[in-house]
């Protein structure tokens, strides 16, 4: 079996140089794509110069993580396909186990690598750390990261366990799983559209899973900073559209109004902390989540259609994913 690494790149030739070397020496036996998101620095050109091996899927705009990656995967012909940033450096074997569980294990649907920071690399990175579960508000957390505490990687998760989510760093994915549950959300544009995607498959029936001995080094912030208060408005509002679409308890409106408050507290703290474009991407993501909350019911209600019936009907995309893969890009070597 061989996997199809590809790696979402915006403007990154300098994370390119840096990190793309390892992923190619570590990943002879598989195949390599680079999904450019119009790049309109010479991350294309560089990387056909220096590894005339890797193949580049080159977008006609930038369609964002979930956009960028459902077109790329429709050029992608490998049953098993890994997500990379292009801020990650990988390890010997890191693809080899990992195949092996999707070999041995027909039900997993995605799997995550242990991830540590390549800043600081005897501890687990933020984003996916030893693998990724949901509180039940929905706030993401991670064996070995709750909030910004960041534990140093003694083995204590050296255990491979099954997860709520796997991060988007770097996750691998059964392709025919990921088609089944009708791919990503590209209104979430980026950011927790893996948690949307994995909370998906599991109420497909599908597994996520982590696996300890596959290691890999992520640097963070490499598209968009914590600083940034871009990142804020979207891991806000998207964890608001988590919710809608994919809790499915009877007291689903209680939770969301909890977290709302919650949230509401936090842009107060942003606030008094001075932090004055946070605290405004606070509000603009609950403004962007009422105007879209009428959108967010009509797929809450094809998920759960998908759930009794396994299968999401053709006649539902349209709703399920406005913005479902316009167009196609381009493909070349």
């Amino acid at each position: 079996m061989k996997i199809g690494i590809v790696i979402l790149n915006w403007n990154g030739i300098e994370l390119l140089k840096t990190y793309l070397p390892s992923v190619v020496e570590h990943s002879r036996d598989h195949v390599i794509y680079l999904a450019d998101n119009a790049s309109t620095d010479d991350s294309i050109k560089w990387t056909q110069d220096t590894y005339p091996e890797v193949q580049v899927i080159a977008m006609d705009k930038n369609r964002g993580y979930a956009g960028g990656y459902n077109v790329a995967l429709e050029n992608v012909q490998e049953e098993v396909v890994c997500l990379l940033n292009n801020d990650v450096a990988v390890t010997a074997n890191w693809c080899e186990v990992i195949k092996n569980r999707f070999e041995t294990y027909p039900k997993l649907a995605a799997c995550q690598p242990k991830i540590r920071d390549d800043k600081k690399k005897d501890h687990f990175e933020y984003a996916g750390a030893a693998g990724g579960f949901l509180d039940r508000y929905a706030y993401p957390y991670c064996r070995g990261r709750i909030f910004n505490v960041i534990e140093k990687d003694v083995g204590q998760y050296d255990d491979a366990v099954d997860v709520h989510w796997g991060s988007g760093a770097c996750l691998f994915l059964r392709k025919s799983s990921y088609d089944r549950v009708g791919a990503m959300d590209e209104d979430y544009f980026a950011h927790q559209e893996e948690i949307d995607l994995c909370w998906r498959l599991r109420h497909a029936g599908f597994i996520i899973s982590y696996e300890p001995q596959s290691v890999v080094y992520h640097l963070g912030g490499g598209t968009l900073s914590h600083l940034n208060s871009r990142k804020t408005f979207y891991n806000f509002r998207n964890s608001l559209y988590n919710i809608v679409k994919n809790d499915h308890s009877s007291f689903w409106i209680w939770m969301l109004f909890i977290r709302m408050l919650l949230d509401g507290i936090a842009g107060v703290k942003f606030l008094c902390e001075r932090k004055f474009s946070h605290f405004f991407a606070v509000l603009k993501a609950h403004v962007y989540f009422y105007s879209e909350l009428r959108l967010l019911l009509d797929k809450r209600k094809a998920v759960k259609s998908f759930t009794e019936v396994g299968m999401i009907k053709k006649s539902d995309l349209s709703i399920v994913y406005q913005h479902f893969i316009k167009g196609k890009g381009t493909y070349k070597k």
